[in-house]
């Protein structure tokens, strides 16, 4: 299959933030007089959901006004904590970035918060491979939506997302475009066109 663009997801698919973002929502949890903590691992079955969904998740029966109160919070200490900190970009993703933008166009859209995609290209030093982004955060639409407003903006004709949950893959359903699966990231996926064990198996997969 010939592509003439490739659409990234972040989390589980560029880098890993977990361990950095558990640090993050411990601390709003308790901030906000909470019991409850997450881990990494709880973190990874989560990411890829829009926060309010995540928030519930972690606290179940909050109210919204709950959840209101408590995203800004968490957001300041995600966006706190990753400065600081960075994510854990995956092995070889940077390397086969610079080599994909030699040919292709590349985008990135995802369920998260706004600023936090920046910030991944911040610390990756990936920021100006890339052409565009879009997230949730953005303008409170869902990923399909946003994929959808990433292929109508630049006149996309045969994209591919390249993502790691069965959320990104319904996503893509939805869109009517294909993933390729990493299976190195968090999740899974039911029916990809391809599938990858680390990032630079991209480059083969798209000779």
């Amino acid at each position: 299959m010939t592509y003439d663009s490739i659409i990234f997801d972040v989390d589980g698919t560029v880098w890993n933030s977990t361990n950095v973002v558990e640090q993050a929502w411990n601390r709003a949890l308790a901030e906000s007089g909470y019991e409850t903590r997450v881990t990494a691992k709880d973190l990874q079955g989560l990411f890829g959901l829009p926060m309010d969904e995540i928030i519930r998740r972690v606290l179940p029966g909050c109210t919204q006004e709950e959840i209101d109160r408590f995203t800004p919070l968490c957001y300041h200490y995600e966006h706190t904590f990753l400065d600081e900190q960075g994510g854990e970009i995956y092995d070889g993703f940077c390397d086969m970035i610079r080599e994909l933008a030699k040919k292709y166009p590349l985008f990135v859209v995802s369920n998260c918060q706004s600023g936090y995609i920046e910030l991944m290209y911040e610390k990756s030093g990936l920021g100006s491979y890339f052409k565009d982004q879009l997230c949730f955060g953005d303008n409170g639409l869902y990923k399909a939506a946003n994929l959808r407003q990433i292929i109508e903006k630049h006149g996309l004709k045969n994209p591919v997302y390249v993502g790691d949950t069965v959320m990104d893959e319904e996503a893509c359903d939805e869109a009517g475009i294909p993933i390729i699966y990493c299976a190195y990231g968090f999740g899974k996926a039911n029916h990809p066109v391809a599938v990858i064990d680390a990032p630079m198996d991209l480059l083969k997969v798209l000779e």
